[in-house]
């Protein structure tokens, strides 16, 4: 059984966090390499922070992920460190709005039991969640399936209905005003610091990705059609932005970051992309996951409308091109993936 720490959705990154590579090397050019990370660190921090779980047995997963080294500590918890700047916030920003956003959604999510600190010659905060049991998705166990595309819109619609405020764009951000159950500015061990507050949270705009998403079509162009590339980004562009509330997204909703128990659909995982903004990033699974059927299904259990669905499809486009250009000439798979994904999206 896979869990929620290993869905395989840290190796294939083929949404929101394939654009981390250029930031990371930024950022270890400035905090120095990454940490060496192994069981025996792993079983120290554990011991010497929570020394209730001392005694539990402590296996690494195989493969874990490039944006965490994953443990499992016991029957029930897993334990999540991270390899890179680019994953180092994710610790508390799940502690902080997870317990309050699971309760309205109709799928599991990752449930956080604590967030480690730095310690022992390791640099960064760190995880300890459940343990989620269930398969990673796949295109061939649920892309033709209806009712995975409705759950997945049922998710979506909870998710995007769910309260935000003390959350960016919303009239306690802005007036001063705060959320009585907002204690999102002090951490979990009552540290002050900004990863698990409002700042955390992703704000996600289509035209940042421009420059990135224009170099990649030209790279690409002999091996997908170039023209429909280049068209399809300048629509999404130009399409008329989210005009709405500003509501929840996941960020980085993928077939990797789908768990299932006995082929249905159980988790969404992987929330370091969490955020509020215009939802249609989070598109990207009609296009990773599905087929023209069910895909037209998913659409119309979400009520997307034309701007959004085609600011979706930049958001599977760009994506996946950039996993594409980083990944492809050394992971078949990821190349497999990716390929699935921008010819999805030009489909539309």
């Amino acid at each position: 059984m896979a869990t929620e720490s290993t869905a395989g959705t840290e190796t294939t990154e083929t949404t929101a966090r394939d654009g981390r590579a250029e930031r990371d090397e930024r950022a270890e050019s400035s905090v120095g390499p990454r940490p060496v990370i192994d069981t025996a660190l792993v079983r120290r921090l554990v011991d010497a922070q929570f020394p209730q779980w001392a005694g539990l047995p402590l296996e690494p997963l195989d493969p874990a992920g490039s944006d965490h080294v994953i443990h499992r500590l016991g029957d029930e918890l897993s334990v999540r460190l991270p390899r890179h700047p680019g994953a180092i916030g994710q610790a508390e920003k799940e502690f902080t709005w997870l317990p309050r956003l699971a309760p309205q959604l109709p799928l599991a999510v990752p449930e956080p039991v604590e967030v480690g600190e730095p310690g022992l010659g390791y640099p960064w905060q760190w995880a300890v969640t459940r343990w989620l049991e269930g398969e990673v998705a796949t295109t061939e166990m649920l892309g033709d399936s209806p009712g995975a595309a409705v759950r997945l819109a049922e998710f979506l619609t909870a998710l995007q209905a769910c309260g935000t405020p003390g959350a960016p764009g919303q009239r306690s951000d802005r007036t001063g005003d705060s959320d009585p159950g907002d204690t999102s500015h002090t951490g979990s061990t009552g540290s002050t610091g900004s990863t698990g507050s409002r700042e955390s949270l992703t704000l996600n705009h289509l035209a940042d990705r421009d420059l990135d998403t224009r170099a990649a079509i030209a790279e690409v162009g002999g091996v997908f059609d170039g023209p429909a590339m280049a068209g399809l980004w300048d629509a999404a562009l130009a399409a008329t932005a989210w005009d709405r509330p500003p509501v929840w997204f996941h960020g980085d909703f993928h077939t990797g970051n789908l768990l299932t128990v006995d082929g249905r659909l159980s988790a969404v995982i992987d929330f370091g992309e969490l955020g509020v903004g215009d939802p249609a990033c989070d598109l990207t699974i009609a296009f990773t996951l599905m087929s023209a059927g069910s895909r037209a299904v998913f659409r119309a259990a979400l009520g997307v409308d034309d701007a959004t669905w085609l600011r979706g499809r930049g958001w599977a486009l760009a994506t996946g091109l950039n996993a594409y250009t980083s990944y492809a000439a050394t992971d078949p798979r990821v190349a497999a993936q990716t390929t699935r994904q921008i010819t999805e999206a030009l489909t539309g």
